[in-house]
């Protein structure tokens, strides 16, 4: 399900937020669905509990999962995902990539173009799950 790059040089717990994401945005791990808990991961993966407790946290803070005492953590449904300070870190993200891309030399019309085409071949993939 995960694995971890211990050559990374990001935190052990934003490796594994940055693919438990992953895993929701490409639809492996569908709505509602219960993921491993804290102590299970922690085994499968051989890392402190702690670690697994962070990621969680941060996936919780940014909706991506929620937790119900006593069952679990599952994976948010995606009107739940979308929130306005996501949505401010990611236009933040948007902007510093697109800075970038004028750095590098890319015109407006080549990152427009990038963008529908990337927009494209991820709707493609959704309907094709």
């Amino acid at each position: 399900m995960l694995q971890l790059d211990y050559r990374d040089r990001r935190p052990l717990y934003e490796q594994i937020k940055e693919k438990m994401k992953e895993l929701i945005i490409n639809g492996i791990l569908k709505q509602d669905e219960r993921i491993p808990s804290v102590r299970e991961l922690a085994q499968l993966l051989t890392i402190n509990p702690n670690t697994i407790q962070k990621a969680y946290k941060d996936l919780e803070v940014e909706g991506f999962i929620y937790s119900i005492r006593g069952r679990g953590s599952f994976v948010a449904p995606l009107n739940d995902v979308i929130n306005q300070t996501r949505l401010n870190e990611l236009t933040k993200d948007l902007e510093k990539l697109i800075a970038e891309m004028m750095y590098v030399g890319l015109t407006k019309e080549q990152i427009i173009s990038s963008v529908d085409r990337i927009y494209k071949e991820r709707q493609d993939k959704m309907e094709d799950d």
